[in-house]
């Protein structure tokens, strides 16, 4: 007991004698609040990188590649997937629409070098039918589009849902750098 105040100093628990002991402490909170500060602003840095140059999710918002991705869905995509891996027929891509400028999905159907058409609804790659299980065939009503030769360097891009999607049928050919990303994993929302 102190003399002066009459109080007993407060008891401290082992670690907390350790480290005074030491002469660890764990710093004035002030101090405190600014390393959690500044942790937290590394770590809101780190997000914004990783959304900006390496992944992004996109809500799909039309029907156009419904049923693989109705309206509402989220789309992971992976931004430098075609600079590291290429684009290749089947991918589904995300790209800026030639026509408004507006993020849209679409399925690369055919590349640089193949000669795509379609004839009576079904979608011919160098006079072959490719498998396409994402298409419901009975609902597109005898659709018909010349062939024409997809230019080296360029995609050729169709939506799932074709009776409803504006496509590659419709503004042409994409250039394969105009992609921003390739979907890496869709979440459809029930």
């Amino acid at each position: 007991m102190s003399a002066e105040t009459g109080l007993r100093p407060a008891r401290r628990s082992p670690a907390h004698r350790a480290a005074a002991a030491s002469g660890r402490t764990s710093g004035p909170p002030r101090k405190r609040k600014l390393n959690a500060l500044a942790g937290g602003a590394v770590v809101l840095a780190l997000l914004l990188g990783v959304r900006t140059w390496v992944a992004e999710p996109v809500t799909v918002d039309s029907d156009s590649m419904a049923p693989t991705l109705p309206p509402g869905s989220i789309a992971f995509v992976l931004k430098p997937a075609p600079a590291w891996f290429g684009v290749h027929r089947g991918d589904l891509v995300v790209l800026d629409s030639p026509i408004d400028g507006m993020p849209i999905i679409k399925r690369v159907v055919a590349v640089g070098g193949e000669t795509v058409e379609i004839d009576d609804a079904i979608l011919l790659v160098d006079g072959v039918a490719p498998p396409e299980p994402y298409v419901d065939h009975s609902t597109i009503d005898g659709t018909h589009f010349i062939p024409t030769a997809v230019p080296p360097g360029d995609v050729f891009l169709m939506g799932d849902n074709r009776e409803r999607s504006i496509d590659s049928r419709d503004f042409g050919t994409v250039p394969v750098e105009d992609i921003r990303g390739t979907v890496v994993k869709p979440f459809i929302r029930p």
